[in-house]
């Protein structure tokens, strides 16, 4: 074994425990390569293995190979997105994937630091790629990892103090063994996905129990500290217009590529509802905008939370021929056109294809 990490504390017990109790049938653990292995960590950034399972293969169906992901429409990427959330990733993995085939051959780096100047690709999701499909010696630091390793070692400070984090890092950095590499990887994710979790952690059936020094102080509960408070979330109210032609097509335009939902395609947008009368009646041909909301749909995004009071107008067929060209949409749930769509905003195309029904 390497001399670094030839004494970590905790792989050995891991990486046996992990041969037995481990997570071993994922899709991404099967033919595994740096592409695989990097689609898969993106998508599980901010996302738990059993809501990525499914969206993880139909991606990879439709983008087997970091050519064809550079060079599909960004529509197409983000429709195999929708519902995943934090659009962000689906947009840094294209760039990300652009990138590689113009500067790489298209052949994902296996360079940390030509890794992390890519699009998306942080220190440890670096790491996380080369440990896991070429079992070379590389440390991450993911959510699960931080936490087993504060309790393990009763590490205080929150995670996003500079200073725990540095001693974070220390601290797995000195972990990582030198063989196994990515057994141990994967085995240190799991235990904190399965076992060490954030509320109600098994700590019975952990293998690093008897050294756990956050077992051993009764602080289990405490450790990880507790994030620094922020501020209350800002909250956004806007009101959206579902525009229904009498086929169920419904208006949607496309968002500006960056910022909250971009590229995505959405009803257009009002801050009230006189903004979305005089829309009807300038740009919609005089649809008739019905003075009932529908329900208002609340969204958490990761600053603040949006309520979103949708607003009907049924149109008549002039309306489709005024409002064409580029950034704008009808978009018929009937036969839907291959784009991305947030979930909420999927929720309420289908309340308006019911309208569509009833008219």
């Amino acid at each position: 074994m390497s001399s670094r990490g030839a004494s970590s504390p905790i792989a050995a017990g891991l990486i046996a425990w992990h041969v037995r109790h481990g997570r071993h049938d994922l899709p991404w653990q099967r033919e595994r390569n740096p592409y695989r292995v990097w689609v898969s960590e993106v998508m599980l950034q901010q996302t738990q293995v059993a809501t990525v399972i499914d969206y993880y293969e139909r991606f990879m169906r439709r983008f087997p190979d970091v050519a064809t992901l550079a060079a599909a429409p960004l529509d197409e990427v983000l429709h195999a997105w929708s519902g995943l959330g934090y659009y962000s990733r689906a947009r840094n993995l294209q760039r990300a994937a652009q990138r590689i085939v113009a500067e790489h051959g298209g052949e994902v780096p296996t360079d940390l630091a030509a890794l992390q100047s890519l699009p998306g690709i942080g220190r440890s999701t670096a790491a996380a790629i080369v440990a896991l499909s070429l079992d070379r010696r590389a440390t991450i630091l993911d959510g699960n990892v931080r936490r087993v390793l504060s309790r393990y070692f009763a590490i205080e400070g929150p995670h996003d103090d500079a200073a725990t984090l540095a001693e974070l890092w220390r601290r797995a950095e000195a972990c990582t063994p030198g063989e196994q590499v990515a057994v141990y990887t994967q085995a240190i994710m799991d235990l904190g996905a399965t076992l060490c979790t954030r509320s109600r952690p098994l700590c019975m059936h952990c293998p690093l129990t008897d050294n756990c020094a956050a077992r051993r102080a009764g602080r289990v509960a405490e450790l990880p500290s507790p994030r620094r408070r922020r501020l209350a979330r800002p909250q956004r109210a806007v009101i959206m217009l579902l525009a229904v032609c009498a086929d169920g097509a419904v208006l949607l335009r496309q968002r500006p590529p960056q910022g909250v939902w971009g590229g995505l395609w959405v009803p257009p947008e009002f801050e009230d509802a006189r903004g979305a009368q005089q829309f009807c009646a300038v740009e919609l041909a005089g649809a008739c905008l019905e003075p009932d909301p529908l329900p208002v749909v609340h969204h958490a995004f990761t600053h603040f939370d949006l309520a979103i009071t949708p607003l009907r107008a049924r149109c008549a067929r002039a309306a489709a021929a005024v409002m064409q060209g580029p950034g704008v949409l009808w978009y018929n749930a009937r036969e839907p056109a291959r784009v991305g769509l947030p979930a909420p905003i999927a929720a309420l195309l289908s309340a308006a294809a019911v309208v569509a029904e009833e008219a």
